[in-house]
């Protein structure tokens, strides 16, 4: 008997550890559900206050984008919920339906039991008491059948009291596992319906802004303004750059002739400075594709995909997945790590001879300032942040100021 208890406390065990298993994943995935449902009503807040401001149309596109890239993530996230729970509660069913089994057969055992002792009494055992402790044997081996004969019966209503107060725990979960479902199947169903919705206003603005001559006036102007933003960015980066090449050049100077009059002051010792050591980036060899993608938009004039105007592009633009990660096109210095006019947050990498690379549209990122970074190295997430369609990077590479073709010099050996 002791030994089928064992078994049996094993089985409700090995029941419990799947459940456990996926309430751990239904927690992790909680977590990510509520930062996903504040990351919505952030992006949802600054739409509706667009509704009550004059915005600029790229700005207004944009967040329109990002809503709705953000609210079909939340839905798939919200399925991937469903599933798990929906697991849960299919688990703990049959958990429960195994339980009530054993309920039920340790009920009749203890039934027969309480008969056994009705119509014998309790004499049987008296018999067999006496004789373990008259018989020769091991002592130890009797004593633990004489104990085993005094609490079997116990035993038998401590293990039945146990089996139902799992019962009574598992019902509970099953029911907070089925409102929960019922939660977010109601979630899950409004946001579908308001993605529909969503779509509908984007559709609807994209038509106007196809037909409507003042506000493709507006939209270009705007994406004129960020372009010149742009590249007077870089043009800022290149003066500081040449200011700090003249100054060490200066400093260099100074150096040179400290040490000429230190010489002529020590005639008879001679004394040779070594030169600094300096570590520069070469940009000699093959180059890193900051993304792996479809490039969805090139450099240089063409009509653009969203506004459907003629227009300058001063980069490329790479289609990207959630949780891909961007990397730093060949080894240099971060220059700068801010948020820009049309590109969102975005990082730029001086490399040699004063060539800059930007990458835009992150949505997180993992440099800071003056951070060296190698070819290859991952320097943050790409996301849709000040994008107009979707989940993308946009690439730039400038040398001194003026802007090259990405793919081209990303070929350059």
């Amino acid at each position: 008997m002791r030994l089928i208890s064992i078994m049996l406390c094993l089985l409700v065990g090995l029941a419990f550890a799947a459940p456990k298993k996926t309430d751990a994943q239904i927690k992790e995935q909680r977590t990510a559900l509520k930062r996903l449902e504040t990351d919505l009503a952030k992006k949802r807040r600054e739409l509706a206050l667009l509704e009550t401001e004059e915005k600029g149309v790229l700005n207004t596109i944009s967040l329109l984008d990002q809503n709705l890239n953000q609210t079909r993530t939340y839905i798939t996230e919200l399925s991937k919920n469903e599933i798990l729970v929906q697991r849960a509660v299919k688990q703990l069913s049959h958990d429960l339906d195994s339980l009530d089994v054993q309920i039920k057969n340790r009920k009749v055992a203890m039934a027969k039991r309480i008969r056994i002792l009705y119509e014998k009494g309790r004499s049987s055992e008296a018999e067999a008491l006496y004789g373990l402790l008259t018989q020769k044997g091991n002592p130890e081996r009797q004593a633990y059948w004489v104990h085993h004969l005094l609490y079997q019966d116990q035993e038998q209503v401590n293990t039945l009291v146990r089996l139902l107060q799992e019962r009574d725990e598992m019902k509970r979960q099953e029911e907070s596992h089925l409102r929960e479902l019922a939660q977010l199947r109601n979630k899950k169903a409004a946001e579908e319906k308001g993605l529909v919705s969503q779509m509908s206003g984007q559709e609807k603005m994209l038509l106007s802004l196809k037909h409507d001559k003042a506000m493709q006036r507006r939209a270009l102007e705007e994406f004129e303004r960020n372009q010149k933003t742009m590249l007077a960015l870089i043009k800022k980066l290149e003066e500081k750059r040449k200011k700090e090449i003249a100054a060490a050049k200066k400093a260099e100077a100074e150096r040179k002739a400290k040490a000429k009059k230190k010489e002529k002051e020590k005639k008879k010792e001679k004394v040779v400075e070594k030169p600094k050591a300096t570590v520069t980036a070469t940009l000699k060899g093959p180059k890193c594709m900051p993304l792996e993608g479809e490039v969805i938009s090139l450099y240089g004039l063409q009509e653009h995909p969203v506004l459907h105007i003629a227009t300058r592009n001063l980069g490329i633009e790479i289609r990207g997945k959630r949780g891909k990660m961007v990397k730093a096109a060949a080894p240099g210095t971060v220059v700068m790590v801010s948020e820009i006019d049309g590109r969102g947050p975005s990082v730029i990498i001086e490399h040699e001879g004063g060539t800059y690379s930007v990458y835009g549209h992150l949505r997180s990122i993992k440099v800071q300032e003056g951070k060296v970074v190698q070819k290859c190295e991952e320097i943050g997430e790409v996301g849709d942040i000040a994008s107009l369609n979707g989940i993308k990077l946009y690439f730039q590479v400038s040398e001194g100021t003026q802007t090259v073709d990405p793919l081209q010099w990303l070929k350059e050996k």
